[in-house]
């Protein structure tokens, strides 16, 4: 469902939620925030359990000195208690620590929810559209993400090569003799695609300032603001939870 919404829309709600958990202290306010991110991917978009798991370990690894100065050792960074006094909680000694950590989870689920959601070659031909994206700025993206998967289908193919030309199994984890081995053809296939790809922008005239015509976009529909008014009401719901 919410990957047929409209990215723009979707990006500037993402952003307002985000915003509104960095400015608001409050326990209660960062778990309803990462409750709502987790039920929209777990519940409306069927995305695993054990991946939405995972997503959550590198910002849990980010705010853990928090979590475990706070509730392990019972005492708070100054950092924390700094942030709590800047940020006008209304009770500075409950846990700032611990609102610091589900801080950071709420947003990077938010983020996930964004990023899960929204396909990255519609947001940027959206951005080119709408808000005026340079065209050659715009194909660079697209080359990007199209280059990272390719080169590591052709790692895969290179190693899978020198482990049949050496008669062996091709390892699980490449030793740092393979990578070292592997860095000058992939710099070598990279440099061809790049090529490539300067080629294939001169051709279709991506020079700045230059005009060009603009495929077909799917317009923001009654859904989209729909589901934007729903989002703000809900933050306001959340924020009455202070």
């Amino acid at each position: 469902m919410l990957s047929r919404l409209h990215p723009l829309p979707k990006l500037a709600l993402c952003l307002i939620w985000i915003a509104a958990s960095l400015i608001v202290f409050d326990l209660h306010f960062q778990l309803a925030a990462l409750g709502l991110a987790f039920f929209l991917l777990w519940g409306l978009e069927r995305v695993a359990l054990w991946k939405l798991l995972a997503l959550l370990v590198p910002f849990a690894l980010f705010g853990f000195g928090f979590l475990t100065t706070s509730v392990l050792f019972q005492r708070e960074s100054g950092f924390a208690v700094q942030m709590a006094r800047e940020q006008g909680a209304a009770q500075p000694d409950l846990a700032p620590g611990l609102v610091l950590f589900t801080r950071v989870l709420a947003c990077g689920m938010i983020s996930a929810l964004f990023a899960l959601t929204t396909d990255a070659g519609r947001l940027v031909r959206a951005l080119m559209l709408h808000l005026r994206l340079p065209a050659s700025v715009g194909f660079s993206i697209l080359q990007a993400m199209h280059l990272v998967p390719d080169l590591a289908r052709e790692m895969q193919t290179l190693r899978m090569a020198r482990a049949m030309r050496e008669g062996r199994a091709m390892r699980r984890i490449p030793g740092p003799g393979e990578v070292m081995a592997l860095l000058i053809p992939l710099l070598a296939f990279a440099i061809r695609r790049a090529t490539r790809a300067a080629i294939a922008m001169e051709a279709r005239g991506l020079r700045p300032g230059s005009p060009r015509s603009q495929l077909p976009q799917p317009r923001m529909t009654h859904l989209d603001f729909a589901a934007c008014a729903l989002g703000l009401l809900l933050l306001l719901a959340a924020l009455q939870l202070r």
